[in-house]
Formats: C-alpha cells, sequence, structure tokens
C-alpha cells in the first residue's frame, strides 16, 4: 500500500472524481481517497508516476509518500490564511453592501457627486465587487480547472453562481447608463456575498476539521526529540530519531525514554500511563524493557535500545492512528455514489430552474436568482466529510483510551458485534498458572517432579512452563531427556533412561485416566487444570494448576452482557475447569477442549448466529482472529496476535473491548447522523431555491442566503462529529433497577460464615420478586444475583438476615 498526498480537492465530487481517475489505471487493485486529510492510499502494480498522472488529468495534484511526519505537518495552517482572506473579503463587502442595499434600499448619504450619478455608484459597485472576486480567486481557479477537465466540484458551483451575477451585473451597468435599468436590477453585492459567505462557512469548516487531529498532536507530542548516548564511554546529546537498535542510551530521573530498549544498568520508577493507562508508576531494574515516550520518574538508568527510533510501540500507535484516520469505512461509498454526480445533476437543476422561470412569464433577473441560489446552496461538501471526520475523532478517542482501530472498516464493523468470543488463557486469566497440587501414584513426589521438570523445561506450552517453574522451585533437578515431541494440543513425550514419559491431558489419557476421574472432577471444579503424567503407559502422577482470572474479567464481561452481547469462553482446557471459570465470569457460554486448529472452526460456526469478535493473545489465537468479523488483540500478547487483529487494546485491559464496540457503534450513530444532515440539507434545500414553495407558501430563497445556509452546512456536520470527544468509555452509570436477565449482580455482604448462613441469604434474596436465581458465597464475602430486580429490596433483606451489605 502506497500513500499519496493529493492537493486541490474541495469536496466529495472531488473525491469521486480522483478515485474513479486512479481506479482506472492500469494496475492499480485499490484506492481510498480522504477529503479529510487530503490523502489517498493506493495498492497494486502500477507505477506511481502513471497514478500521479492519473490525478493530474482530472485536474488535482498527487505527490508520494508526503504523510504527517511531526506535530508541525499537522499544524492549522488553512485556517489563519482563510482568516486574513475572510478580513479582506468583508472589508470590501461592507463597503459594497452600503452602495448597494444601504443606498439603494435605505438611502445612506453618498457624496455628492455620487448621488447625481447612478452610474458612478454602479461603476463603484462593479469595482467593489471585482476586488472580492481577486481576493477569492481560488474558488475560480479550483471551479474552471475542474470544469475544463470534465471534474466539476464544489467551486465549480460557487464560481459560477459568483460569476453569472457578475457578469449579468455588468450587463445590467451597460443598460443602467443607456437608461433602461435602474440600480436596484444590479446583482454585484450577491457575487460578492457569495464568496464572503462560502468563505465564513470554508474557515469555521477548517477549524472544526484542525480540532479532529487534536489527539495525533497529543500523540506525536509524546514522542521524544533528543536522548541522552554514549559513545566512547562520554555521554552526546543526539537527535532522538537517529537512534538505532544496540545504542546505548541514558535516561536519569524526569527524563523521557527515547527509544524501546532494555535497561542493562541502574534502576528507576517508570510513568507508563500513556501505554497502560495506569497513573501508578512502574519498577523498573536490569533486564526490564522500557518503552519510548514513557518517564523515569525517579532514579537513574543506562539502556540498550532494541529497535530503531521508527519503530518504536509509541510509533507504531501513531501509524495506526495515521493509517486508519487516512482510510475510508465501508458506509461512506454511499456518499460516494452520490457525489460522483452530484454537481453535473446540480448545474443541470439550475440551467432548468432558469429555463423554466423565463418560461412561465418571470423576468431574467428572478429566474436568474432562481438559478444561482440552486448552484449555491447545494452542497457536497458536508456529503464527502460526513464519514471521514467522525472516523478521525473516533480514532482519536479511541486512542486517548488505549483502543487502536488499524483501519476505518474495524472502527465500523466492531459496533455490529453480536457476540464476542474469549481466548482464556491470558485473555480472560492472568496467563500465569501456578502449580497448585501434586498428586504422586506409585513413585514419590521427588521422582514425578524431576520427570515433569525434564520434559516442560523443553516446552514453550503456558502449562508447560508453570510445571517447568513449580517443579524448579520443589528443588527438582532435570534428567537427561531423548526423543522429545510436543503432542499438537494434548502435552508433550520423551524418553528419561530408556522409559516413556508422557504428560498430557486427561483426553489424550482416555481410559488409563478413568480410575482418576473423580480427582480430576474434583481439581476441575475448583477451577483447576490437572495435567497427568505417565510411564510406560501407567499414569504415576496428577499436577494440577490454577490461572488467576484477571481482575477486570467480571467487570469486562458484564458490561459486555449489559450491552445485549452474547460473551463465549473458548479454550482449549477441560469441561469442567473451564465452566468454573466461566460461571466465575459469568460468560453466557463456555466451548471447552478446542485445540488451536479448531478455533478457527468455532468462530466460524459463531459467525451463523451473528457479527462475532474474537479477543486474543496469543498465536494459536492468529487464524481465529482472522476468521472473526472483528479481531481483536490483548496489547500485551504476542506480536503475531497484535498484527492479525483489526482492533489492539493497548493497555491490556479486557475492559477495552466494551470500549471499543461502544466507541464503534457511537461513531457508526454518529455517521449516520452526518449523513443524514447532508443528504435532508440538499433534499430540502434544493426545491426551496428552485421556488417549488413560491405559489404554495410564498416561500423565496435569495442566492445569499443559500451560501450562508451552505457555508454552514459544513460546519455543522464537523462540529457534530466533534462530540464524539465527548463520549465515556468503561465508565457506566449504575441503574438501581437491575433490568439484564442476563447480567449477574454481585453485592458484596459481610458476616456469613458457613454453607449455612449461604443457605440462608440465598432463601431471603430468591424470595424478592424478580429474582431468577442467587449464588452467595461466604469465601468471598458475596452473592451474585441474577434476573429483573429491585436492587434496594435484595439489600434490605440480606440486612433483614442479619448481615452487612458492602
Amino acid at each position: 500500500m502506497e500513500n499519496y498526498k493529493v492537493s486541490g480537492m474541495s469536496c466529495a465530487a472531488c473525491v469521486a472524481r480522483v478515485e474513479k481517475a486512479v481506479k482506472a489505471t492500469p494496475g492499480v487493485e485499490f484506492c481510498a481517497v480522504n477529503l479529510l486529510t487530503a490523502s489517498m492510499s493506493v495498492d497494486g502494480t502500477a507505477k506511481s508516476e502513471d497514478i500521479i498522472n492519473a490525478v493530474r488529468c482530472v485536474g488535482y495534484d498527487a505527490a508520494v509518500g508526503q504523510d504527517f511526519q511531526s506535530e508541525d505537518d499537522l499544524k492549522d495552517t488553512e485556517t489563519p490564511r482563510l482568516l486574513k482572506r475572510l478580513g479582506y473579503s468583508v472589508g470590501f463587502l461592507l463597503a459594497l453592501m452600503y452602495l448597494s442595499m444601504g443606498y439603494t434600499m435605505w438611502h445612506f448619504p453618498l457624496p455628492g457627486f455620487l448621488e447625481k450619478s447612478p452610474l458612478a455608484v454602479g461603476i463603484l459597485q462593479m469595482v467593489f465587487s471585482a476586488v472580492l472576486l481577486f481576493i477569492n480567486r481560488k474558488f475560480f481557479i479550483s471551479g474552471v480547472k475542474g470544469a475544463i477537465k470534465g471534474a466539476p466540484n464544489m467551486d465549480t458551483l460557487v464560481a459560477l453562481g459568483s460569476g453569472v451575477s457578475f457578469i449579468y451585473s455588468v450587463v445590467g451597468l451597460f443598460l443602467l447608463g443607456f437608461g433602461k435599468l435602474t440600480l436596484h436590477g444590479l446583482y454585484f453585492e450577491s457575487a460578492g456575498m457569495i464568496l464572503v459567505l462560502i468563505t465564513v462557512g470554508k474557515t469555521l469548516e477548517a477549524y472544526s476539521k484542525g480540532k479532529t487531529t487534536v489527539a495525533l498532536k497529543e500523540l506525536m507530542a509524546l514522542t521524544p526529540k533528543v536522548a541522552t548516548v554514549v559513545v566512547d564511554g562520554r555521554e552526546k546529546t543526539v537527535d532522538a530519531s537517529t537512534l538505532v537498535a544496540g545504542d546505548i542510551f541514558i535516561v536519569k530521573a524526569g527524563g523521557s525514554i527515547p527509544v524501546d530498549g532494555e535497561i542493562i544498568q541502574g534502576e528507576c520508577t517508570a510513568d507508563e500511563a500513556l501505554l497502560t493507562g495506569e497513573s501508578l508508576p512502574v519498577d523498573k531494574v536490569a533486564g526490564d524493557k522500557v518503552f519510548a515516550g514513557t518517564v523515569a520518574r525517579t532514579g537513574y538508568i543506562k539502556c540498550r535500545a532494541s529497535v530503531n527510533s521508527a519503530e518504536t510501540v509509541l510509533g507504531e500507535i501513531i501509524k495506526t492512528v495515521k493509517d486508519s484516520a487516512a482510510s475510508k469505512a465501508p458506509i461512506a461509498r454511499v456518499a460516494d455514489r452520490v457525489s460522483g454526480v452530484f454537481v453535473p445533476v446540480v448545474m443541470s437543476i439550475a440551467l432548468v430552474t432558469f429555463v423554466i422561470w423565463l418560461f412561465v412569464g418571470e423576468g431574467v433577473g428572478f429566474a436568474l436568482g432562481r438559478g444561482i441560489s440552486v448552484l449555491v446552496i447545494s452542497c457536497p461538501c458536508a456529503l464527502g466529510l460526513a464519514t471521514p471526520v467522525a472516523i478521525m475523532v473516533g480514532n482519536g478517542v479511541g486512542a486517548r483510551n488505549g483502543i487502536l482501530f488499524k483501519s476505518a472498516t474495524a472502527l465500523e464493523n466492531a459496533g455490529r458485534t453480536k457476540i464476542v468470543a474469549l481466548d482464556k488463557t491470558g485473555t480472560v486469566t492472568v496467563g500465569a498458572p501456578q502449580v497448585t497440587d501434586v498428586i504422586p501414584v506409585g513413585v514419590d513426589t521427588g521422582v514425578l517432579m524431576e520427570y515433569a521438570y525434564s520434559l516442560e523445561k523443553l516446552s514453550e506450552h503456558p502449562l508447560g512452563k508453570a510445571i517447568a517453574k513449580g517443579a524448579e522451585d520443589s528443588g527438582a533437578m532435570p534428567l537427561e531427556v531423548s526423543g522429545f515431541e510436543t503432542l499438537a494440543g494434548n502435552g508433550v513425550r520423551g524418553y528419561i533412561d530408556g522409559d516413556e514419559i508422557t504428560i498430557g491431558s486427561y483426553k489424550h489419557f482416555g481410559t488409563l485416566a478413568t480410575e482418576y476421574r473423580r480427582e480430576f472432577e474434583k481439581l476441575s471444579r475448583q477451577g483447576k487444570t490437572p495435567v497427568f503424567v505417565g510411564k510406560n503407559g501407567k499414569i504415576i502422577g496428577i499436577i494440577a494448576l490454577r490461572d488467576e482470572i484477571k481482575s477486570d474479567s467480571r467487570e469486562a464481561i458484564a458490561s459486555l452482557k449489559s450491552m445485549g452481547i452474547k460473551t463465549v469462553l473458548l479454550t482449549g482446557d477441560n469441561e469442567n475447569t473451564a465452566t468454573a471459570i466461566g460461571n466465575e465470569v459469568g460468560v453466557d457460554r463456555v466451548i471447552a477442549q478446542v485445540l488451536p486448529m479448531e478455533k478457527e472452526r468455532v468462530i466460524k460456526d459463531l459467525k451463523q448466529e451473528g457479527q462475532t469478535a474474537m479477543v486474543g493473545d496469543g498465536i494459536n489465537d492468529a487464524p481465529a482472529l482472522t476468521t472473526a468479523d472483528t479481531g481483536i488483540a490483548i496489547g500485551q500478547g504476542t506480536q503475531i496476535a497484535i498484527d492479525t487483529a483489526s482492533v489492539v487494546l493497548v493497555n491490556g485491559s479486557l475492559t477495552g473491548v466494551s470500549g471499543a464496540i461502544k466507541l464503534s457503534r457511537a461513531t457508526l450513530r454518529n455517521i449516520h447522523e452526518n449523513l443524514f444532515w447532508a443528504f435532508i440539507y440538499n433534499v430540502i434545500g434544493i426545491p426551496l431555491a428552485v421556488g417549488a414553495f413560491i405559489y404554495a407558501f410564498g416561500w423565496e430563497l435569495s442566492p445569499m442566503f443559500g451560501a450562508l445556509a451552505m457555508s454552514l452546512s459544513s460546519f455543522c456536520v464537523v462540529a457534530n462529529a466533534l462530540r464524539l470527544n465527548f463520549i465515556k468509555l468503561n465508565k457506566e452509570k449504575k441503574n438501581m433497577l437491575c433490568k439484564k436477565k442476563e447480567a449477574g449482580v454481585i453485592i458484596g455482604v459481610e458476616g456469613m460464615m458457613c454453607p449455612h448462613c449461604e443457605a440462608r441469604v440465598k432463601s431471603a434474596v430468591e424470595a424478592v420478586e424478580g429474582v431468577e436465581r442467587a449464588e452467595p458465597s461466604h469465601k468471598k464475602n458475596r452473592v451474585v444475583v441474577f434476573g429483573d430486580f429491585d436492587l434496594e429490596s435484595v439489600k434490605s433483606v440480606i440486612k433483614a438476615q442479619g448481615y452487612e451489605v458492602k
């Protein structure tokens, strides 16, 4: 994919023309043009020279590889330029309005020599109007160029409206000289007013568009500008962008870390809030990783850069936000199809309007006014901006909250999610299981752990690593292993002193494990994962592991369910353990004992039930992430998962899933609002300008009011998109009336001491109207209540039983 900067575009019609021209170029497979960022993404085998020539052939210009690389590139230079132009224009317009409307209509005083000569007043109006046309000549240059190239745009409409008014008035000025017309028949003020009002709208639009890049500017501002490196034992300050992998740099207290790297000496407390969202600083020592843009609050560290300056985590975040903002959402195709024919149709309507009014007996001035009104009220700009401004703001809000959408398509699709499939290990759970039980069968515990340690230290599986660590901590020593092999999805096998040692799941051992089924089920119900160890075809022990649930998993899943989304836990773990974990976090469905290669098939099946998102963090999740309608990767997961997913949760918090969906829904809703107003504006405005309601209601639209309406339409669309900045993610309001039957409400209860206490609380709570079931736990000091009930009523009955509600 190659990026281009396109200049000269002013509306959605321009976008449609450029896209059509580039797509017609041999070798181009994909092309997306963004009006907001004035950028174009092209994929295929076509040469860049051919693509640039195609753009130039339709009246615009393009250059390869121009992108915002720094804050300066995002600086709003258009608004100051427009403000300057607007200032000059308003000055001459006031003088023009004084002569035309002030003197002609309200008899404002003029110097004696002018009052005696209407022709002189008319000539002066022409001069002021001509100056206004010159100041705003950009409309005419762009509009005429587009028309000549067969690609008329919004500027063409403005140029036609203002130009026709000016030319008609010049002709009227000659008639005035011969006494066949009065000053009232001149439209010089319309020619000038149209240009000024459109410039007002363009200025407001440019200012608002500048606000949409705030998030990107903030991210770029976090990029360190300088670094202190060590060269030949001496400290030297250099530009941070010149750092490459292997460079040694130092950071003192209060300094920003210039590039991703690893501490080789010293220690510090690092503020990593920009990446993790956590306000508390993190202690760092030798061997720990550090990231560009984070700040060393205390200490002194010497580090080795692990990547080049352009390849940091922060750099990737910035690149993702830029690429997503420059891409095009599928919903934008509607506006593109309309915009491609919009300007020619409007020009035709204006011509037909002029002819019809002449035909029904109205004067040239009246008919011309209706035609000009049609030209200046029609706004393809609003259509072109409706989608990209919302996408840009939505991406910025996501980036500030640690949610990265890799494309506009991902931002649009996430909001349509009906089912969320969650990988268990590392996603719902911490991903760091620990050995909890060791049950030897016919051998010593030490021998069992030595066998386990010897094989599992060669394994890459998280459970294998956990067993190896547990065995090492117990003092076990590794033995020599030969013929080691991994049993995909089932365990490992190898030979020690000629004996075949196998470590694997209950499923792998099959009938051999049936006599230990009761022990297996007991451990599984406790949320533990039992692993069997076999020697020469006989089971010699069971090792159980437990992976703690992430602190925010329950909250995240409850939030998803409150949004009407079905949650599914997807894991290769055994049925009992998976069910125990699933019940604890509150998912709707558990699919267990799924091998890595089977996850993709499960996602395909879920997609038959509704739009599906897959959340994962491991290499084995990559196929499922690709298959899902929306792949969501945990930021602390493997690089393959992050590369495969279409959405990345930078801070690794599972609550980001509901945040991403909520933001997507809000953005999609905002786009629909923008498109609605852009379409309805033209649907109502054009008939009004034509004069369709003059005879019925007496409604008439002057060209000046048409220009004002057009100038404000785009501004309103951009302003509406900026409202997305106020959306609050993952901060749900607590509703005292709990209406979601599928969402369990957790209530803290102090005082329960035993199962008898649980029974009392359960009986009392389930007697409350609307409660479907209650699950009390004296060990966790809480009760989880399901149903459609009043929260205060439940609290009251718990207190009535003598317990304290927390």
